[in-house]
């Protein structure tokens, strides 16, 4: 669906509200949530319940239906694709605005009195329940954990649950058994609890070594896990273990049916009561309702999952990975953004969505491509002012030769994951969109050549990038970098770079991956954003007050930036330099790559030539 298409949601709400008022039911408010029961970012088709009850298909928001009213929460970069998606019936909530409360808040604060509000108990989390609830005494009004969920029962031709093959990722790969993974669970548990549950996909994919793709652009499965200090099980659809991920299993990892997992908890809650001792299972802060009530809420510790940090820290196979992923998908990038160039050179009428193939095409010729790691923003002109922009193949905008050209994409490879944006101009930009460019450029190199001491959060660091677009009075709505797994999700936690307050709770550390993206975006005219990945590593500094440590991060994304953007009277000295060394290195590690093609190594030499 276009970023433009809105969707009549009149039926489905009726038919939402006539279940609601059922006396099985009775609820007076639903909360309905993006997530799916493991709390993925990126969901499968059958758990897109919120963009079909209320039309909006931005990967975050959350929804709530009354009687009378329906609203939509999402935040900034979502402001612009919400307002066009979503029709009459619904009051767009734009949270992070002033007097815009949370949703959460909202159930508190704007409900009435006695109200009954309803949600599936295995999509919202443990935490939000709780915290919901308690500020939800004070009104007399109460969360109800439904037995069924009630989108379910409106949506008439909902998708089955995908059940895709699931296969080993050999240890080449991955740097690391999932036996001496599982002995790392074990040595964290022992300071905590008497077993873990692991919930979420990627989790459970980096935890075991193996991969999927029962999710789009995320090489996951559906499946949970539980890890005690004896035992490690696995609850999946048995039928989508190849016999290779069996055998890779091996006999220390018992494997059950996907549907047990539920109660499996609930007789490992009855036993804990049953030995009255004080031993805990550890809940992940990102696990639900559902498996909290299961296993019984005085028998659970819940806390970050030691899972997430484990992961967060790539090994230096990893990282090895991730440096030649990036090479092989920086020749990718170079052959697309040359053909694009002699392609409206030659006056050629080339949509969005057109170009993008091509990317992909490009892409998938490389050794190890599995598939992108997220739908291509393939944006021209206004359409990369919208900051998630996903291009309708039927209905999207000519690539114009005279306006920016904004291309944020990224690939999933065996060895790593790639994410990268680009803004290019194939003609001659103006002033206003030379200085914005060289703004943000300015905030990316500051980034990059941060050193910093051991502890530091990328809370702290988000105000590097900012520095140079506030000297303009310029902003933009969305965080400077998160997390990248490795051959996983393309958006990974618990650490980024940005103003949530959660990125402070995590210090940056040797080993991590983490985007470095900051942009600028003028409604209705232009988007501009630059993105690399970066590692972060050990630096070495003349001095190391308090005996900290320091660390820098190292460039692994090899593209050439748009030079033709750049206002070089903004630079300094060092920020040239800069620029001119980066070209230099993608020139070196990119031509080898792309030698057979003579456009895409003429294209390479001339933008990667010093400034």
């Amino acid at each position: 669906m276009s970023a433009h298409a809105t969707v009549d949601t009149t039926q489905r709400l009726q038919a939402l509200r006539e279940i609601m008022a059922k006396p099985e039911y009775n609820v007076q408010a639903v909360v309905i949530p993006t997530e799916d029961q493991h709390f993925s970012e990126y969901i499968a088709q059958c758990d897109e319940r919120r963009a079909f009850i209320s039309g909006f298909t931005g990967s975050a928001g959350t929804a709530i239906v009354t009687p009378q009213n329906a609203y939509l929460f999402t935040d900034g970069r979502y402001f612009l694709q919400a307002s066009k998606q979503l029709d009459q019936n619904w009051t767009l909530m734009k949270q992070g605005l002033p007097d815009v409360p949370t949703w959460q808040d909202f159930l508190s604060k704007n409900l009435d009195k006695n109200t009954r509000i309803g949600v599936d108990p295995t999509l919202i989390s443990a935490s939000d329940a709780d915290g919901i609830q308690k500020a939800l005494e004070p009104k007399q009004s109460e969360l109800v954990s439904l037995p069924q969920n009630l989108v379910d029962l409106v949506w008439p031709d909902r998708p089955p649950r995908p059940a895709n093959k699931v296969f080993p990722l050999d240890v080449k790969y991955s740097g690391e058994s999932h036996q001496d993974k599982l002995k790392r669970v074990r040595a964290e548990l022992k300071k905590e609890a008497k077993a873990i549950v692991v919930n979420m996909l990627d989790e459970v994919a980096w935890l075991f070594n193996l991969r999927g793709s029962d999710i789009d652009y995320n090489p996951v499965f559906f499946a949970y896990a539980l890890v005690d200090q004896e035992r490690a099980l696995l609850f999946v659809n048995e039928q989508q273990l190849a016999s290779s991920a069996r055998d890779h299993l091996g006999p220390e990892v018992e494997v059950h049916p996907y549907d047990t997992f539920f109660s499996y908890l609930t007789h490992l809650g009855a036993e804990l009561n049953a030995s009255k001792g004080s031993q805990k299972v550890l809940v992940s802060d990102k696990a639900s309702l559902a498996v909290a009530e299961a296993i019984g809420k005085d028998k659970i510790v819940v806390a970050r999952s030691p899972v997430t940090d484990l992961k967060a820290v790539k090994n230096e196979v990893e990282i090895e990975g991730f440096r030649q992923s990036h090479i092989r998908d920086g020749a990718a990038l170079v052959r697309y953004f040359a053909w694009l160039e002699e392609q409206l050179e030659a006056g050629k009428e080339l949509s969005e969505s057109q170009v993008a193939d091509q990317l992909e095409k490009y892409r998938s010729e490389q050794d190890l491509f599995m598939g992108l790691s997220f739908p291509t923003i393939s944006a021209t002109g206004p359409n990369g002012a919208i900051i998630h922009y996903d291009p309708d193949p039927n209905d999207c905008a000519i690539v114009k030769k005279d306006q920016i050209y904004l291309c944020d994409s990224g690939a999933q490879f065996l060895d790593g994951t790639t994410d990268v944006t680009r803004t290019f101009h194939f003609g001659t930009p103006i002033a206003e969109e030379k200085r914005a460019f060289t703004r943000v450029l300015q905030g990316h190199i500051a980034i990059d050549t941060a050193i910093f001491p051991n502890g530091t959060t990328g809370y702290l660091l988000d105000p590097f990038a900012r520095r140079p677009l506030w000297e303009d009075g310029l902003d933009y709505r969305h965080g400077t970098g998160h997390g990248v797994g490795h051959f996983l999700n393309v958006h990974e936690g618990p650490h980024g770079i940005g103003v949530r307050i959660a990125y402070n709770n995590t210090a940056l550390k040797p080993g991590m991956t983490v985007s470095n993206e900051p942009g600028y975006y003028a409604d209705g005219q232009y988007g501009i954003r630059i993105e690399n990945i970066v590692i972060v590593r050990d630096a070495k500094t003349p001095n190391n007050f308090g005996d900290k440590g320091y660390l820098r991060f190292e460039h692994v994304t090899m593209c050439p930036m748009g030079k033709n953007l750049v206002d070089t009277s903004l630079l300094s000295a060092k920020e040239r330099e800069w620029l001119n060394a980066y070209h230099a290195e993608v020139l070196e590690k990119v031509s080898p790559l792309v030698e057979k093609d003579e456009r895409a190594l003429r294209w390479l030499r001339r933008e990667c030539s010093p400034l």
